[in-house]
C-alpha cells in the first residue's frame, strides 16, 4: 500500500506499529513521538541551525551516517537535493525512515551500513550529515578519518553531545614530557569514557567537551566553518593535518 492511498488512521497504525520512534515527525498530521522528552526533536533543534545549510541544494548529493527516522535526510530532499542516501545498522530506524518518506512523497535510498563501512561507497557526497552519531562509537576518531577519506567531498554538517567545559585554552603544539599542568585545564580537549550507561543508553560511549569535539574534527581533516549552536559545527573538508596518522580501514559492529 503506498501512501497516496493511507488514511489519517491507517498512518496512525502504521506509526504505532514502527514505533517508538526518536524523531517525532508529522506525517500528514500524525506525530510520531508527540511525547518526546526533548520536545519536538530534532525540529526545534533544526531551527537553531538550519540557516548555515544551503538552502538551495540542486543537483547537489547528500548522505546522512546515522540517519535515524530520516528527518535531516527528508529536510535536505526538500531543499532540491538530487540524491539523498541515509545509513544506519539499525533496522527499525530504516523501517521508520521508508515509511515516513513515502509518506512524505520524497525519494530517498536508505540503506543499513556502518560508520565503519563508509569505504564500500566508493562515492564522495557533496554534504555529508554526521550528527547525533559519534558518542555513540567505540572508535570515535576512526570514524572521522573514514569520513574523511572516503565520503565527504566539500561540507560536513556535524553535532555530537558535549559535557564538561565550554572553554577552548590556546595551546602549544608540543609540551616536553615532564609538562603536565594543561592536562588539568577545563578546556583542554578532553574526552570523558562511559564504561556502563549514561541517560539508560549503554550505547552512549563517549562525552567530549568542546575543546575535544573542535580537536576531533581537525585532526580528522575537517575546518570549522560556522558554529551556529552549542553542539553542531558546519564543517568543511580540508586536508588532514602533517603528522595525523594513517588511517586504518576497519570493519566493526556499528552503533
Amino acid at each position: 500500500m503506498t501512501s497516496e492511498v493511507l488514511s489519517k488512521d491507517e498512518i496512525r497504525r502504521r506509526v504505532d506499529a514502527l514505533g517508538p520512534w526518536f524523531h517525532n515527525l508529522n506525517l500528514k498530521g500524525v506525530s510520531t513521538a508527540p511525547s518526546h522528552f526533548l520536545g519536538d526533536y530534532p525540529s526545534v533543534k533544526w531551527k537553531r541551525f538550519a540557516e548555515v545549510v544551503p538552502t538551495d541544494l540542486t543537483g547537489k548529493t547528500v548522505l546522512d551516517i546515522g540517519c535515524n527516522a530520516g528527518f535531516y535526510a527528508m529536510e535536505m530532499k526538500r531543499r532540491g537535493a538530487e540524491r539523498v542516501l541515509g545509513l544506519d545498522t539499525d533496522d527499525e530506524y530504516l523501517a521508520q525512515a521508508r515509511f515516513a518518506a513515502d509518506v512524505n512523497g520524497l525519494r530517498i535510498e536508505f540503506r543499513k551500513l556502518s560508520t565503519y563501512d563508509v569505504g564500500q561507497l566508493r562515492e564522495r557526497f557533496d554534504l555529508v550529515i554526521f550528527m547525533g552519531v559519534l558518542y555513540h562509537l567505540r572508535h570515535p576518531l576512526l570514524a572521522l578519518d573514514l569520513i574523511h577519506e572516503h565520503v565527504a567531498g566539500d561540507l560536513m554538517l556535524f553535532q555530537s553531545m558535549q559535557r564538561g567545559s565550554t572553554t577552548v585554552d590556546p595551546l602549544e603544539k608540543n609540551y616536553d614530557f615532564w609538562t603536565t599542568d594543561h592536562f588539568d585545564r577545563p578546556g583542554y580537549p578532553k574526552l570523558h569514557f562511559i564504561e556502563h550507561k549514561y541517560a539508560d543508553d549503554p550505547t552512549n560511549w563517549w562525552a567530549p567537551n568542546r575543546a575535544c569535539v573542535e580537536a576531533m574534527l581537525r585532526s580528522a581533516g575537517f575546518s570549522i566553518a560556522a558554529h551556529p549552536e552549542e553542539e553542531v559545527y558546519l564543517c568543511r573538508r580540508a586536508e588532514r593535518p602533517q603528522g595525523a596518522g594513517p588511517v586504518y580501514p576497519s570493519r566493526g559492529a556499528g552503533r
